[in-house]
């Protein structure tokens, strides 16, 4: 393992922001990226969660994102406990609710680190905890006009 300087330990193991919106994430994307990597950083990983057109063997037209009031409180909780389990990184997160269209951008998760592994496994361990434990639920508009929820 290279011993990086210790500047590098001041700038990780923070949260940039966590949070749910109503706004496009891919508009967001661009200010998260710029406030989560440094020049201390040498990996930044994106995860881009997307509505697809198809669940659990069925194919969907669109859906809807719903969340608990306690979503937005909830998601930070949840980034906080990931940077503390991740220390050598920086992250940022938000999660949609409302109405989207195939294609859009759901979810968001942006790592950085000053190596790769540390910025893939967090990025991953984000998305992972998010998705387990923050209380948001999608309705879906199936393709044959059924409708159906998920995570309830």
């Amino acid at each position: 393992m290279t011993t990086d300087p210790a500047y590098v330990d001041e700038q990780t193991g923070i949260l940039i922001d966590a949070f749910m919106t109503e706004d496009s994430l891919t508009d967001l994307l661009p200010a998260a990226k710029t406030a989560t990597c440094t020049d201390a950083m040498g990996a930044l990983v994106v995860f881009e969660g997307v509505v697809r057109d198809h669940d659990g063997g069925s194919r969907v037209k669109s859906l809807t994102y719903t969340a608990h009031p306690s979503a937005g409180a909830m998601i930070r909780k949840v980034a906080e406990g990931v940077v503390a389990k991740h220390p050598r990184t920086r992250l940022w997160t938000a999660h949609r609710t409302g109405a989207l269209a195939i294609g859009d951008v759901a979810f968001l998760v942006v790592a950085a680190a000053a190596h790769r592994g540390d910025a893939f496994a967090a990025c991953a361990a984000l998305a992972d905890a998010v998705k387990a434990q923050v209380p948001i639920w999608k309705e879906q508009e199936l393709v044959n006009g059924d409708t159906e929820w998920v995570g309830l």
